[in-house]
């Protein structure tokens, strides 16, 4: 799937030019234009590189880290307060080689938050998002737990204000 030109040059660059996620080693390779499609690699070289020669968890969890957040705040608006709330990563297989990881935010789980969030004050949606190798075998799944509200209109209004 090409990549819109938008994202190609403004998100994607400068959220692999962030010095957190930089410092990852992550390579984004597809942010759709609605950020509900995004696609990331994780290489297996120096920057990732753990003692033992595989790729580091740590760069395994921060490579997905902000994802979900972001494709949240983007297709739900100001008028939500998005927030990690908590994330647990489960390794299965050593990363030996470049691990790619993808997460699709569709149309019913947005129309879901939406339809929650005018009963209730605030969800918490848990993700999964498999960090596999380019045989197929997941090496490494990391559990995402968000938490999603209404901004008050106090909070609206001073967001307006600044």
């Amino acid at each position: 799937m090409p990549q819109p030109w938008l994202t190609k040059l403004l998100p994607r660059r400068l959220l692999s030019l962030w010095p957190c996620y930089w410092g990852t080693g992550v390579h984004l390779k597809y942010i759709s234009k609605d950020y509900r499609q995004i696609q990331l690699e994780v290489p297996l070289n120096w920057r990732t590189r753990n003692y033992v020669g595989t790729i580091f968890g740590g760069s395994m969890y921060g490579a997905v880290d902000p994802i979900c957040m972001l494709a949240l705040i983007k297709n739900l608006g100001r008028s939500y307060v998005v927030w990690d709330k908590g994330a647990t990563i489960r390794f299965k297989k050593p990363g030996r080689s470049t691990l790619h990881a993808a997460f699709t935010l569709e149309q019913e789980e947005i129309d879901r938050i939406q339809n929650e969030l005018s009963h209730t004050d605030s969800i918490d949606c848990t993700y999964n998002i498999d960090l596999i190798d380019e045989e197929g075998t997941t090496s490494a799944t990391v559990e995402k737990i968000i938490h999603i509200r209404r901004k008050s209109t106090t909070e609206a209004a001073q967001k307006i204000g600044t």
